[in-house]
């Protein structure tokens, strides 16, 4: 039986192995915009909690994983929900992008996960968007990956700490960092979903078939309940055939589990890391924000 792993290898066959045919007709027609829908507006909350957990996973660097985390949760906390981002990565960088000075903190989530008399609430910092809360990272998470290592169920370090505040939220969303490390681990068997960013270039596309492998033996393994929530197309150039062609082989082997919506190139995006702010507050009217409102619409239909 072809598994999702062998769907993903399938697909990254080397871009001359193309269909003469297929890429033809990429080159005249948009396979992205083709595929999107009208989607219906969410229906309002009467209650908050419990929140369902979404790891945003890819092992490849520069994939717009950080981007798409502040952009989904701010646009979620529009239509009502209470949304809590937890920073993973040593490197910072969703603290970075929400202004947040995790460089000069005393506790970050580092405290959270090796102190049993540090809770998750002690380390959450609320930021500028109302409804939005950040657990943010510095570079001493990255001693973690080692200390880890010698605890008892050490894989379920992050599940234990989250459960504290589940009930406080609608969505968890967790910041990965780019690697299939003890952290990373810690992030799917803590999740009830994935969201895989993955850009639309070829380099990107053959580390799917690895991280689709890893989230299977997580699923196996250690949290039965995983799933993959969807396949984010990022930096998508509709003006470029190759960037067609890897979003229709991406589409040809995981079909309905890639979002409709995709997210394009924009300068805009920079823009906002240097701010400290979402794109749904920085540039509220943008083309990037209108595409994480629609991400976050088809996030809550799943």
């Amino acid at each position: 039986m072809a598994t999702r792993a062998d769907a993903a290898s399938s697909a990254v066959a080397r871009p001359h192995d193309t269909d003469p045919e297929m890429g033809a007709a990429a080159s005249r027609t948009d396979p992205a915009k083709a595929r999107q829908r009208p989607l219906p507006e969410p229906p309002p909350l009467t209650e908050h909690g419990p929140a369902r957990i979404i790891a945003m996973c890819n092992q490849k660097g520069g994939v717009g994983k950080t981007t798409s985390t502040i952009n989904l949760g701010a646009a979620l906390v529009e239509y009502g929900r209470r949304v809590l981002l937890i920073d993973l990565d040593p490197q910072g960088a969703l603290s970075v992008g929400l202004g947040v000075p995790a460089q000069n903190m005393e506790r970050t989530i580092y405290n959270a996960l090796m102190e049993r008399q540090t809770t998750l609430a002690d380390v959450t910092v609320p930021t500028d968007i109302p409804g939005l809360d950040l657990v943010p990272s510095n570079i001493d998470l990255s001693a973690a990956e080692v200390q880890l290592v010698s605890e008892v169920a050490r894989e379920q370090t992050l599940l234990r700490v989250l459960a504290a505040v589940r009930n406080d939220y609608d969505y968890i969303l967790i910041d990965c960092q780019p690697s299939l490390g003890l952290l990373t681990v810690n992030a799917l068997t803590a999740a009830q979903g994935v969201i895989i960013p993955l850009e639309c270039e070829f380099f990107s596309l053959r580390g799917v078939a690895l991280l689709v492998d890893t989230i299977d033996k997580v699923k196996e393994r250690l949290n039965p309940s995983l799933e993959i929530s969807g396949i984010l197309a990022t930096m998508y150039d509709a003006r470029t055939v190759h960037c067609k062609e890897v979003f229709s082989r991406v589409v040809e082997a995981f079909d309905d589990t890639v979002f409709k919506t995709v997210i394009t190139r924009t300068v805009r995006f920079p823009e906002t890391t240097v701010a400290g702010q979402p794109i749904t507050t920085w540039a509220p009217t943008s083309a990037g924000a209108s595409a994480y409102r629609d991400l976050a619409k088809e996030v809550l239909a799943l």
